[in-house]
């Protein structure tokens, strides 16, 4: 199956790429030389073919590949086989009925890898293995980042001159939205001993690299954003079914819902959503509240709601866009690390869990939910309350794009001069305090 969602993929791809501009498609501008590379290394000849490492690395900064994991595919160049792997294994066995000796672990000409569970026998251990198929972000811990696995290829060729390269690679991460490129010969890999007073090369190298377009991974948004402030009663809600309206009727409002209960699974990739019943129809919410204004600072609470019953959002990252960014003065709960930094603007930051605390958004519900508030220094030439500049620009979270409201929906200030001189902690309760004092002075 993940070999059929691949070919498709790639196919969509590829027509994309007719109609739209390729890198522009793929181009993340707070990441733009975010990717994931996979690697070959031939270590050594067998009678009919080689032993090789495969390596998987995720450079992005801020999205990973998240549980059932990652899967990739590729097309044999020749009438390769697959006689064993340590660190990963095939989907399907594909048919070896012309073997009548040895039978190879795959036969398929379109053969599908998949990493092992964590668990798996010390026999079939490989360094980097065992997974789940899932990377964190190379932003969040480089020594996560990293898959590999062993394979062992027959009628491949025995040497530099005989062995090709597979073709067609396709990387899902676990679903769609990743294009790889062509394998490529490369210089081959130098490892050095333990002890570090030799070096090991590989016999053959080639590298391909997979870029990710949120565009061919979803047809509709995953995510969305509301608004609040305290100078303005009222909050900008997510658009009304901004995350589509097609499954409107497969909500759940109350949580003792018999079908919840039924229907409460282990989240897959592939299974359907069972949201909880909201305008916005999407299964994230990132809510920014402007929550007070001091003389020097200012503070903002962001929460992030779940509202997938059937989803866990382990290791999750939001990346913030705003220009107060780069003077970020505390964050409580949340680890944070700025990323693009073009001096002198620094306005792009990465946010994610503390492991073991709350790395993880359980499913929806009264635990389905997190957040941190932030207190950021104000630049006086620069901060306003005005005309939406304390929202952010952009919101992303687990890498895709969350939508925002539109910028006139944004709370405004009922007297934006009053409120930008105002050099304490304002509430709406104190705005209508002072109002009605001063209706008593008229009055008196």
């Amino acid at each position: 199956m993940g070999i059929t969602k691949c070919k498709r993929s790639t196919l969509f791809a590829s027509l994309m790429a007719l109609a739209i501009f390729s890198s522009a498609v793929a181009y993340d501008p707070f990441d733009p030389s975010g990717s994931i590379n996979i690697k070959w290394d031939v270590l050594s000849w067998t009678p009919d073919g080689y032993v090789a490492a495969v390596s998987i690395s995720n450079n992005q900064m801020y999205r990973q590949i998240t549980s059932p994991g990652w899967s990739i595919g590729w097309t044999w160049a020749k009438k390769e086989v697959i006689w064993s792997m340590v660190g990963a294994k095939v989907t399907d066995q594909g048919d070896c009925s012309k073997f009548k000796g040895n039978t190879p672990l795959c036969c398929e000409k379109t053969p599908t890898v998949i990493d092992l569970l964590p668990g798996a026998p010390y026999n079939q251990l490989f360094t980097n293995c065992c997974k789940g198929g899932v990377l964190t972000s190379l932003g969040q811990d480089p020594s996560t980042a990293v898959a590999a696995f062993q394979i062992s290829v027959g009628f491949a060729g025995t040497s530099n001159k005989t062995v090709k390269p597979p073709k067609k690679f396709c990387l899902l991460g676990p679903g769609p939205g990743y294009t790889c490129s062509a394998a490529n010969i490369v210089p081959s890999s130098v490892s050095l001993s333990p002890d570090g007073r030799s070096k090991t090369r590989a016999m053959m190298t080639w590298s391909l690299t997979c870029t990710y377009s949120q565009l061919l991974a979803s047809k509709s948004p995953k995510c969305c954003v509301s608004l609040s402030s305290f100078y303005n009663p009222l909050i900008t809600p997510c658009p009304s079914c901004v995350c589509g309206c097609n499954d409107a009727n497969n909500c759940v409002n109350d949580l003792k819902d018999s079908s919840l209960l039924q229907s409460k699974t282990t989240a897959k990739e592939n299974a359907p959503q069972l949201l909880q019943c909201t305008e916005h129809k999407c299964p994230i919410r990132v809510h920014w509240h402007v929550k007070a204004n001091y003389r020097e600072y200012w503070r903002v609470k962001i929460t992030i709601t779940n509202f997938n019953f059937l989803m866990n959002y382990t290791q999750w990252t939001l990346v913030v866009q705003h220009p107060n960014l780069n003077k970020l003065a505390n964050i409580s709960s949340f680890l944070y690390k700025p990323l693009i930094q073009y001096s002198p603007i620094n306005d792009t930051g990465m946010f994610y869990g503390i492991k073991s605390l709350n790395e993880l958004i359980r499913e929806a519900g009264r635990k389905g939910y997190i957040y941190t508030e932030l207190i950021l220094k104000k630049d006086k030439d620069t901060f306003t309350l005005d005309q939406g500049w304390a929202f952010p620009l952009r919101l992303y979270f687990n890498g895709d794009e969350c939508v925002m409201p539109l910028p006139d929906l944004y709370p405004y200030l009922p007297n934006s001069a009053f409120y930008n001189s105002y050099p304490v902690s304002i509430s709406s309760s104190t705005v209508l305090a002072t109002f009605l004092v001063l209706v008593l002075l008229v009055f008196m």
